[in-house]
């Protein structure tokens, strides 16, 4: 019996024309073909057979073929149907663009970060030591170890001190962090920030070798090997730094502090990471006797249970007591002294912030000068003390721009004197009936956001302008005051929160890291040398 007349026709084929990644006609069988078998077929006739499947992309109609288990014809291919075929990026490659795109993002972020940084520190550091008006949530002034205000020379070597200093101390919170990468590049704008100041001045301050001992420090995390040149030079600057700042010795550092051992962890980081340098250059003695002297000066820094005990039961807390033993030599009478000091120094600090606070918002009543500065409170206070009334001394400084000479022509020319007051005298009655805001110091009449007198025609080289003019200076209030440059509050405020007044900070350093590292180099050196240490 004949059954052929029952079996099925065989599956017709159809023709499909590709472009993309491979053109040409395809034959295939749309009642059995799927996407993944079309994928590998032109994947096959694509790129020499080179091309993964995955890598290929079929596009129909408008729709992106996906895998599964439907048929061509069941996907609504036809005879003659057009497919296009796009190659994509395979995971590897894909991936490292990514990555490639991200670390071009991360770098521009850390540039941008970078300017302002520095852009918010020299806008800090001009505002603070050109006489510009304060800042009423934080003021920055240079104190001495002793808490003394430090002042000197330009306002070019003020401004590039106090600019090496909030950097300086920016990286050290980044170091805190253990984020050392980004601490090097603000350590080294610290440094050129420095490098503007008059150099005589800088010998005699630690702020410049310290500096340097952190950027060798921050080789040193980074394994960054390929800097050990740059590094030993860094450290024979270091060395030679200490010795003119803190004396032969460290004599007159350890005159200062009481006789109190301060020094001692910086010395230690010294002389290991001098060890490591040595050691890296082959010069194994070099590296045994730094790293052992190191040693030593670690040993003495290990604070004992008992002090610590002793010292916490008189109610330190734990982090104040190992830091005045290791300050002091692990001497608890020397500590307690230390703690007691610090915290008087503190009490003072507080007390003081809260005067200048007070002084700050009796400068900012007095107004601006026409090229928008403070009124000198020092120059303020010498009028005051030789017995003219401060609101009256303050004006004749503001409109002269806190020049001496002429303030005193204005205030000690009886009718001069009399405008000066009856001016002031008619703008606060005028106020008083405009507004019944309580202004911050009622004696002063000027008021805080009263526009700047500007460019003041003076009428001779030491003497304050005739009495008609300056009843017209003094009426002008119509001005325009002085535009103000734009502010960076956010990183100011970044910069300002680093800067806690604490002279003792760069000589507290935990040194667990510099106490492994010890241990590693001299297990070295002891493979190298044949005995230990």
């Amino acid at each position: 019996m004949d059954h052929s007349s029952t079996q099925p026709p065989p599956p017709p084929t159809a023709k499909l024309k590709l472009a993309g990644a491979w053109s040409g006609s395809l034959e295939v069988s749309l009642h059995t073909w799927t996407v993944q078998m079309l994928r590998a077929e032109v994947a096959r006739r694509s790129n020499g057979g080179a091309c993964h499947p995955t890598r290929i992309n079929l596009i129909c109609g408008g729709k992106v073929l996906r895998d599964g288990d439907s048929t061509l014809l069941q996907l609504g291919l036809k005879n003659n149907g057009k497919v296009l075929a796009t190659l994509m990026a395979d995971a590897g490659m894909a991936k490292e663009v990514e990555e490639q795109a991200r670390k071009a993002k991360d770098e521009e972020d850390h540039a941008n970060k970078l300017t302002r940084i520095w852009e918010a520190a020299k806008s800090m550091a001009k505002r603070h030591s050109d006489g510009s008006f304060p800042m009423n949530d934080y003021n920055i002034e240079l104190e001495d170890q002793n808490g003394k205000k430090v002042m000197f020379g330009s306002e070019s070597d003020r401004r590039a001190l106090m600019m090496g200093l909030m950097l300086h101390a920016n990286a050290k919170g980044l170091l805190k962090k253990e984020n050392y990468k980004d601490a090097l590049d603000v350590l080294t704008m610290a440094e050129e920030a420095f490098s503007l100041c008059d150099q005589k001045f800088l010998q005699l301050i630690d702020n410049v070798p310290i500096l340097q001992l952190d950027m060798v420090w921050c080789y040193f995390m980074l394994q960054d090997i390929s800097c050990l040149t740059v590094a030993g030079s860094r450290l024979a600057r270091t060395r030679k730094g200490f010795e003119s700042s803190h004396g032969k010795d460290s004599t007159r550092f350890r005159a200062l502090q009481a006789g109190h051992q301060a020094d001692l962890a910086i010395y230690l980081r010294l002389e290991l990471l001098e060890g490591v340098v040595a050691y890296h250059n082959g010069d194994f003695e070099k590296a045994q006797e730094s790293i052992s002297s190191a040693q030593i000066k670690f040993n003495q820094l290990q604070v004992p249970d008992e002090a610590l005990s002793l010292l916490m039961s008189m109610g330190y807390k734990e982090r104040s007591a190992k830091r005045a033993l290791r300050l002091t030599g692990q001497d608890v009478q020397s500590a307690v002294g230390l703690l007691v000091e610090e915290r008087e120094k503190k009490a003072r600090r507080i007390e003081e912030n809260l005067k200048r606070r007070d002084e700050i918002m009796e400068q900012m009543g007095y107004g601006k000068t026409p090229n928008n500065k403070a009124i000198d409170m020092e120059k303020l206070k010498e009028l005051a003390s030789i017995g003219f009334e401060r609101y009256l001394a303050a004006e004749a400084l503001r409109i002269n721009e806190n020049d001496m000479e002429k303030a005193l022509d204005i205030l000690t020319d009886p009718e001069k004197n009399c405008t000066l007051q009856s001016t002031m005298e008619s703008k606060r009655k005028r106020r008083n009936t405009q507004t019944t805001d309580t202004t911050i110091f009622p004696a002063a009449p000027l008021n805080p956001a009263a526009p700047a007198i500007s460019n003041l025609e003076q009428g001779g080289p030491s003497s304050g302008p005739p009495v008609a003019d300056l009843q017209q200076q003094l009426e002008q209030n119509h001005l325009p005051q002085h535009v103000e440059e734009a502010r960076d509050a956010e990183m100011e405020d970044e910069l300002a929160n680093e800067l806690r007044g604490d002279a003792l900070a760069d000589y507290d350093i935990d040194v667990t890291k510099e106490g492994e590292a010890l241990s590693e180099y001299a297990t070295l050196l002891s493979s190298v040398l044949g005995h230990q240490l």
